[in-house]
């Protein structure tokens, strides 16, 4: 995740740079922010993260454990996209999808400040997400062949994964709050752009119910709640 977040900097860095070696040049695409309607494509990748409440009461087996993700693995997301012209600077954009994804979730104790991992850490809860983002997009002033632009909407995930994850049961639904940022590159066939994003999710994942499986209770006792966070590194294709 570090080489992509330092290749998006390099392109959001570089990219004035770009522009005013361009001065010269006839821009690319020079009527295309002025459609009114204009579909494109997107894939990207991401990493999937929980916040953890830690119960830090001693579970049914008269221990205590704490968990976390500590370390984040990539996943892809593919979509399409739909964006609606409503003034020089602002789009509203639909951009439904899928994703794929893992979360390795590692349970501990710490005794005489030492870390002791549970038997059975990590679990693993992998995810395949239908995704169902709207968005708006506000663009800065268009430097020859490049534009910045911020994006801020919302958007409801759908896990397909089976919510009965190894000892643990996970509701399937969240809804999500969504800002990013990145640059359009005006190419001489297609635009394409590229966009750093953070998603939050709103909703308890875990669901105090169990799974019903003898010995996975203490999973459920040792957690208060799981809100989902994902970070999205996303190139669009319109």
């Amino acid at each position: 995740m570090k080489k992509v977040i330092f290749i998006l900097s390099f392109f959001l860095l570089a990219a004035p740079v770009f522009a005013q070696k361009d001065k010269k040049k006839a821009p690319n695409l020079p009527g295309f922010d002025e459609k009114k309607l204009h579909f494109g494509f997107l894939i990207g990748f991401n990493t999937l993260d929980f916040r953890v409440y830690n119960a830090g009461q001693p579970t049914s087996d008269g221990k205590t454990y704490y968990a976390d993700v500590l370390k984040l693995k990539p996943g892809l997301n593919i979509g399409i996209v739909t964006s609606l012209r409503l003034n020089k600077h602002f789009n509203l954009r639909f951009l439904p999808g899928i994703s794929f994804g893992q979360r390795d979730l590692y349970f501990y104790q710490v005794i005489n400040d030492s870390i002791l991992y549970h038997e059975n850490s990590p679990l693993k809860i992998k995810s395949t997400f239908l995704e169902f983002p709207l968005i708006v997009k506000f663009s800065g002033k268009r430097m020859q062949n490049a534009k910045p632009f911020i994006t801020a909407g919302v958007n409801t995930r759908y896990d397909l994964a089976k919510n009965k994850q190894d000892h643990l049961l996970l509701r399937s639904l969240d809804f999500y709050a969504e800002a990013g940022a990145g640059f359009d590159f005006y190419m001489t066939y297609f635009r394409l752009s590229v966009e750093l994003k953070a998603s939050i999710g709103f909703a308890n994942m875990l669901n105090p119910e169990g799974t019903g499986e003898p010995g996975d209770e203490i999973y459920t006792e040792a957690l208060d709640a799981l809100k989902s966070r994902v970070f999205s590194l996303t190139f669009y294709f319109e």
